[in-house]
C-alpha cells in the first residue's frame, strides 16, 4: 500500500477530522487533500493507497518543524507533499510573530535534510506558497510571499522534488473566473472551486507518483 501525506496549514487542514486514524483513509477536510485522495481512490477501487492530511491551521514553517517526528516521521509515507509559507508573513503582519525568509529558507531546509536522511525512499511534492490581492492580503504581502516561492522552487531543486507553481496557476484561475474572491475568498484561503485547482494542479504534477 503507497501512503501519501499532506502536510501544511489551515489551507490543507481545511477542518479536517482530527481523530481520524491514518488507516482509515477518512477525515481528509474540505480541502484540495481531499479530492485528491478522492480521485485517487476513483482511479484505484480497493485498498492500493492511504492518504493521510496532517495540515494544521495556523501553522508557520518552526511549528511544522516542531511536530515533524511525530506527524509526518513516524508516518512512514512513500510520498510527502508540503505547503506552508503563508502565515510565516500573515503572522507577522497581524502580531509580529512571523519567519521572516532567510529563517524560512533555513528551517524548511533543515525540515527537508531532516526528512530524506530518515526516509530516504520518500517521494516529495513541494507547493509553492500563494496569495492574491484582496481581503486580508494587501500589496506589500506580494514580494515576500514571492520570495518564500522562490525558496520552495530553490528547495525543491536541491531534494529532487517535484514543485508545484501554485501562484501562476491561481493567478490564471482568477483571471479565467473574472474575481480573485472566487478562487480565493479572503486572499489567503480557497474556495471549493480553488481547492479544487489545486486538486487538479497536485494531480498533473505529481502524476509520476501515482
Amino acid at each position: 500500500m503507497k501512503r501519501i501525506l499532506f502536510q501544511g496549514d489551515s489551507i490543507t487542514d481545511a477542518s479536517r477530522n482530527r481523530e481520524a486514524l491514518p488507516e482509515s483513509n477518512n477525515g481528509f477536510g474540505a480541502g484540495y487533500p481531499g479530492l485528491v485522495a478522492a480521485r485517487i481512490f476513483g482511479d484505484h477501487l480497493g485498498n492500493e493507497y492511504n492518504v493521510i492530511n496532517r495540515g494544521i491551521s495556523g501553522n508557520r514553517v518552526v511549528d511544522l518543524y516542531a511536530r515533524w517526528k511525530v506527524d509526518c516521521l513516524n508516518l512512514k509515507p512513500d510520498v510527502l507533499s508540503i505547503l506552508i509559507g503563508v502565515n510565516d508573513t500573515w503572522h507577522e503582519k497581524g502580531h509580529q510573530n512571523g519567519v521572516e525568509v532567510d529563517r524560512y529558507k533555513l528551517i524548511f531546509d533543515m525540515l527537508l535534510d531532516w526528512t530524506v536522511k530518515t526516509l530516504p525512499e520518500v517521494k516529495l511534492v513541494l507547493m509553492e506558497p500563494f496569495v492574491l490581492e484582496h481581503g486580508a492580503v494587501t500589496a506589500d504581502w506580494l514580494p515576500e510571499i514571492a520570495a518564500r516561492g522562490a525558496v520552495v522552487k530553490e528547495l525543491a531543486a536541491k531534494y529532487n522534488a517535484i514543485f508545484i507553481p501554485c501562484q501562476q496557476i491561481l493567478n490564471d484561475a482568477a483571471a479565467k473566473a473574472g474575481s480573485g474572491e472566487l478562487i480565493l475568498r479572503d486572499g489567503v484561503h480557497p474556495t471549493l472551486m480553488g481547492h479544487q485547482v489545486l486538486a487538479d494542479a497536485w494531480l498533473k504534477y505529481a502524476a509520476s507518483l501515482i
